[in-house]
């Protein structure tokens, strides 16, 4: 906060109280005062004052109050104690500094300029001028993820990503909630997919550590110009909502790489009920037990490998054999079959959309 921003303020409102004031950062700092000689020093009663467990206390003749916002200590307002109306005219000061710090932070924050471009509280004509105002530069790559956690007791994760990435002219964190957290970081170029890579597993990897938290990221395309922030937002989004569905077990999830679970995803339910229905008969899906499940997964992560397959599971080929005429018996597609494995792994995927999306 800029120290003429306060000493704007105080200049507004010296003449009408008419005994010394100012106005105070958490550490004692004067950022503004009716005694302009007094700007930039560190106020004698500082200390005092903050040892004080009190919001309200006097000190050598004049009346402190402390200001916080979000729970935070962020200021002290003080003025001399000369006039009963001193108490009145400090919470009025206290009023005047919260409205200024939220008038600045609201139209000088970079942070929250960015924030309201992801929640869509700005109109996309005037993102450009805004940025112009704020010295961002329109035309950069950046990559957006969206960081979702567990709720941690002791620390906000923000905190910890924040740590991570120091340089706030480029970086920037912004929290949504108590579980999810925005990241968008200036990239070298477009093909800069390595540095996106490196830096969702070094998030990862640090929540895991210091927060003891499963993390799990979304990543949405490379944004070309701040307009584009919005977007890959709301494609960030979109990659957890899909991963949460058919890559649960994973914790990095781009956008890009969604492949056949974001066709499926914006597909209507009721095509998607009409499509399982053709495919299996009624009760087909339902007779194969977990067992057989397992042995379809394992089956298609080993590229329809018979003989791999049975020595994962550790059966014999011919048990394995057997249960896929089992499935066959069942379900009418023999998985060995390509075609037919296509269509029973994305009719697996079709129900586990339709599972979801009939969860209230």
């Amino acid at each position: 906060m800029q120290l003429k921003l306060f000493q704007n303020l105080v200049n507004q409102i010296r003449d009408i109280i008419g005994v010394e004031f100012g106005i105070m950062d958490e550490t004692g700092l004067i950022l503004g005062c009716s005694d302009e000689s007094m700007n930039g020093e560190v106020h004698p009663a500082a200390a005092a004052v903050l040892d004080e467990k009190a919001s309200v206390c006097e000190k050598g003749g004049q009346l402190f109050r402390k200001v916080y916002i979000k729970s935070k200590l962020e200021f002290i307002v003080y003025i001399d104690n000369k006039e009963e109306s001193s108490g009145k005219f400090l919470s009025l000061i206290a009023l005047y500094v919260m409205n200024a710090r939220n008038y600045y932070e609201e139209k000088f924050d970079k942070g929250n300029f960015f924030k309201n471009i992801i929640i869509d509280n700005i109109l996309p004509g005037e993102i450009a001028l805004k940025a112009k105002e704020l010295h961002i530069p329109f035309n950069a790559y950046r990559a957006v993820f969206l960081i979702r956690v567990d709720k941690a007791r002791d620390i906000q994760s923000n905190e910890v990503i924040q740590s991570l990435f120091p340089n706030r002219m480029k970086d920037f964190v912004i929290p949504v909630d108590e579980e999810n957290t925005v990241l968008i970081k200036e990239l070298r170029s477009v093909d800069d997919t390595g540095e996106i890579d490196k830096t969702a597993k070094a998030i990862i990897t640090t929540l895991n550590t210091e927060l003891m938290v499963k993390g799990q990221i979304g990543i949405g395309s490379i944004a070309d110009t701040v307009r584009d922030i919005g977007r890959s937002f709301k494609e960030a989004q979109t990659a957890l909502s899909i991963g949460s569905i058919f890559e649960n077990d994973k914790t990095i999830i781009n956008y890009n790489n969604l492949g056949i679970g974001r066709l499926i995803y914006q597909l209507p339910t009721t095509m998607c009920k009409l499509f399982l229905k053709e495919v299996f008969k009624e009760g087909a899906f339902e007779a194969l037990d977990q067992e057989t499940l397992l042995t379809i997964q394992k089956f298609f992560e080993n590229n329809l490998n018979v003989s791999e397959t049975s020595r994962q599971l550790y059966v014999h080929r011919n048990t394995l054999v057997y249960r896929l005429d089992k499935i066959q018996k069942i379900t009418g597609l023999d998985l060995r079959n390509f075609d037919d494995a296509i269509i029973f792994k994305v009719s697996i995927m079709v129900k586990k959309y339709l599972d979801r999306a009939d969860k209230p």
